[in-house]
């Protein structure tokens, strides 16, 4: 049984790109096009940007770094285990010429094996990651709401959009800056851990 290494560079590939991305994207934290279109402002309508109160809050960036440590925590975990499975595979690699059929059926059976639970160790550790940034944005999103009805009613808004979404048009009645300043006031960081996966997944 020839083995070649796929499924181990995929586990290897995986596992040093895993979704240690901020709490939200980066480019989150630039301004709309839709500010150098101008125009008049319309009365009532205002704007608002989830993504960029999550980048560039204190909390939001807080949390950020913070994931960003869990995960490198548990990525060195994995790397301590790849290490000896891959000497493994070289080995037998070398040795695969001179084995009986038998031996080369039953040694890369058994490395094929401890290579899927390699890669199902980095899918879970993706996954729970990912569970993670969700319930923290959700987190910062609760905090964030009452400072969004406040800034709301006092621009005396009828309406608010997704700035995000918006195309073109004035940027007047944005409460990004407001929500991300009381967000600073309110709250700055988020202690919490890494959240372990729901029953029954990943078996």
């Amino acid at each position: 049984m020839n083995i070649h290494r796929p499924l181990l560079v995929a586990a290897l590939s995986a596992a040093a790109g895993l979704s240690i991305a901020p709490v939200a994207p980066a480019h989150a934290a630039t301004a709309p096009a839709a500010s150098t279109l101008g125009g008049n402002p319309v009365p009532g309508v205002c704007m608002l940007s989830r993504e960029a109160v999550f980048a560039q809050s204190k909390v939001g960036q807080s949390a950020s770094d913070r994931l960003k440590q869990l995960a490198q925590q548990q990525q060195l975990q994995l790397e301590s285990q790849r290490k000896p499975l891959d000497a493994e595979v070289q080995a037998f690699q070398q040795k695969e010429a001179s084995l009986t059929e038998a031996q080369r059926q039953q040694q890369g059976k058994a490395l094929q094996q401890r290579m899927q639970g390699f890669q199902e160790q980095v899918n879970q550790l993706d996954q729970r990651i990912q569970l993670t940034r969700g319930k923290v944005m959700q987190q910062i999103g609760e905090q964030a709401q009452p400072i969004v009805n406040s800034s709301y009613n006092s621009h005396h808004c009828g309406l608010l959009l997704n700035r995000d979404a918006v195309l073109g048009g004035n940027t007047a009645n944005d409460l990004t800056g407001d929500v991300v300043r009381g967000l600073d006031g309110k709250i700055t960081s988020l202690s919490f851990t890494l959240e372990p996966l729901p029953a029954n997944t990943g078996k």
